[in-house]
């Protein structure tokens, strides 16, 4: 791995509550530029490195970041978390963030984003974190002038390579690893749980796309028997229903998208808990976040999903106004 410059130490800002109107009104743009992170600023609590790998097809390239705290390890090694749009997700998290770990145990952060500028690489997320296409469905990426389906390849390079050469750098707890993802990689998460539930112990799905190619993921689900000891969390925003449709001057792809999101019925991701919920050996919390829109979601479920890999569940301190439902005690 290729180790990053310490910077200084980053000023302990506001409580992240005070972000979240600004979240709520913000837009996502996937071409913004990365810019700095705080693995390249530099923490107090963790030190990061970086290497890259490419795709069996030569057709992506990814640049996986890795974070290990200072504190030495437990005797079973770190609980780690993998988050995917690794380049959007570190440009979302503070020193804040890092500094509360410390409460519990803090995870190894394995950032799985693109070896790209921009925060998203479009295309070849549509491609990795989309469930297989069923045989002799139209690949409804191609009118969005990409391909989708590769999910299960993706899957394979996390437990194949990704995840062994982080194992060579520093220990980690088998029984403690968490995936993270918003959007297409909230789908993904749901595909990891239904094909590989044994790869992970936490699921957490942040406004997945129930709605991609009218509901494969839904199919997935019909054969997912049950995941013991595994726990799901499940996030949206509470704004993303309302969220407007574009004018006839707007992309024709972002209105074909957000007309097959409308598609799906408002009620699919709390329905999927309470079905989940009933599989053996799964614990499933559903948690909704008011006022929030689609794309603000990312940075808003990051701060939880962290907590939870941290063994800090509870983050009723971060946002008591967000209702909550889980099937079990101590969720």
């Amino acid at each position: 791995m290729e180790p990053l410059l310490p910077g200084r130490r980053r000023i302990l800002g506001a409580a992240m509550l005070a972000c979240l109107p600004a979240w709520a009104e913000a837009q996502p743009d996937l071409s913004h530029p990365l810019g700095p992170t705080i693995a390249d600023t530099g923490s107090a609590w963790y030190r990061f490195s970086r290497f890259t790998l490419g795709s069996v097809d030569g057709q992506r390239s990814y640049r996986i970041t890795v974070g290990v705290p200072l504190r030495p390890p437990p005797p079973q090694g770190y609980p780690a978390i993998v988050l995917l749009d690794g380049n959007a997700a570190l440009a979302a998290i503070d020193e804040p963030q890092l500094q509360a770990l410390q409460d519990g145990s803090p995870p190894v952060i394995v950032a799985v984003g693109y070896d790209t500028a921009l925060r998203f690489d479009v295309a070849a997320r549509a491609y990795d974190y989309t469930p297989p296409i069923p045989a002799g469905q139209f690949d409804e990426e191609t009118s969005r002038g990409r391909r989708g389906g590769g999910a299960t390849v993706f899957l394979d390079l996390l437990q194949d390579r990704i995840l062994p050469q982080v194992r060579q750098q520093v220990a980690l707890d088998a029984t403690q690893l968490s995936l993270w993802g918003h959007s297409y990689g909230g789908l993904f998460v749901l595909h990891a749980l239904f094909t590989r539930p044994g790869l992970f112990s936490r699921y957490i799905a942040a406004s997945p796309s129930l709605w991609w190619q009218g509901g494969v993921i839904l199919q997935e689900e019909q054969a997912f028997p049950g995941a013991p000891g595994a726990r799901l969390w499940l996030m949206a925003g509470e704004a993303e229903r309302r969220e407007r449709m574009p004018t006839e001057a707007d992309d024709p792809r972002a209105r074909a998208m957000l007309a097959a999101r409308a598609a799906m019925p408002p009620q699919a991701l709390p329905e999927l808990a309470g079905r989940l919920r009933d599989r053996h050996g799964l614990e499933v919390q559903w948690q909704s976040f008011p006022g929030l829109a689609h794309g603000p979601m990312l940075p808003a479920s990051l701060a939880p999903a962290l907590r939870i890999a941290a063994g800090l569940a509870s983050w009723r301190a971060l946002y008591p106004h967000v209702s909550q439902s889980k099937s079990t005690p101590g969720g």
